[in-house]
């Protein structure tokens, strides 16, 4: 049985590509902006099992990390392959953010947009060892003083992990603007420097700390999803449990290089969409405690837009943009 539904799903993707005159013909490259460990990589890496496993593409597929300049080293370089489809890049809200705050010329309009895939809930999470037990506690320390809380995140200033942060400031009556922030490649650069206390809470994807969580060496103070998390993420509370009013999901998404046919994105979107609802793909969700947000074509354009306002309002609370 298992044999056949695997025959019959290679018989439908090879029907498929014939009768969009496409589908990969080398080497494909999937474009992580930041360093091995953190949710990008862990995308990445799914999307390459789930798309050679299931036999989705009869090329090879590589994880191609790009790390630096605040995710523009990765932009500039999948920019420089336009109408090649053999490029994916993980798109973050930072090709929001950056556009916005001025810092970059690149935007979702220099690419062609493809899916949004899930939306991975923000975590702040503080050393085991930390004074701080609960939201609370963060909520008191930094009303009173924020600048002697260092706050590590990963990779540029204005991204999602910084807008969580920034939101949470602004919902507990406090100044974005007084956050210290350090910068880091990665988050599991940042979650190292917190184990070694050498900064004092991180804000990071859910799945980035919950091993350490679990293992007793970091406390996880707040999530910004809308109701708790599953599995061993149970056990935190959501900001809004605990009297502030943030709930906040920050999506992944694939996009490609500008100037790729109709034909070879839509093979990709198929392809994307037989990713998200596979098994394996399911419990990939639930091991990293992503909520599923697939949109493809207008759907994800509009997300995009509306991202774009939105975020781009946080950022002049933050000082990073203006108005």
């Amino acid at each position: 049985m298992r044999l056949a539904c695997t025959l019959a799903a290679s018989f439908l993707i090879g029907a498929v590509a014939h009768a969009q005159g496409w589908a990969p013909q080398r080497n494909v490259e999937i474009i992580v902006p930041v360093v091995p460990g953190g949710t990008n990589d862990k995308l990445a890496r799914a999307i390459e099992r789930t798309l050679i496993g299931g036999k989705l593409v009869n090329t090879s597929v590589t994880v191609v990390h790009k790390a630096g300049g605040g995710n523009q080293i990765a932009y500039a370089y999948v920019s420089q392959h336009a109408g090649d489809p053999h490029y994916l890049l993980m798109g973050t809200t930072t090709l929001i953010t950056a556009h916005a705050m001025g810092a970059s010329k690149m935007s979702f309009d220099e690419f062609t947009p493809i899916a949004s895939i899930f939306n991975d809930y923000v975590v702040i999470t503080v050393n085991a060892g930390s004074p701080l037990k609960g939201g609370r506690d963060l909520v008191g320390k930094m009303k009173a003083d924020a600048q002697s809380v260092s706050l590590g995140f990963s990779s540029s200033l204005g991204n999602h992990h910084h807008i969580i942060a920034g939101l949470f400031m602004k919902n507990i009556g406090a100044s974005p603007r007084d956050l210290k922030t350090v910068i880091f490649k990665g988050s599991s650069e940042a979650i190292t420097a917190l184990l070694g206390n050498h900064i004092d809470m991180v804000s990071t994807g859910a799945t980035n700390a919950a091993a350490h969580m679990v293992a007793g060496k970091l406390r996880v103070l707040g999530v910004s999803s809308g109701q708790r998390l599953p599995g061993d993420m149970a056990v935190v509370p959501t900001w809004k449990e605990q009297g502030v009013d943030l709930v906040y999901g920050s999506w992944r998404s694939v996009v490609s290089p500008k100037g790729i046919t109709a034909e070879q994105r839509t093979f990709w979107e198929i392809a994307l969409r037989r990713v998200v609802e596979s098994p394996e793909w399911k419990a990939e969700l639930e091991r990293n405690y992503w909520g599923d947000f697939f949109r493809t074509g207008a759907d994800f354009r509009k997300t995009i837009d509306t991202e774009y306002v939105a975020m781009k309002g946080v950022l002049v609370e933050l000082g990073l943009a203006k108005p």
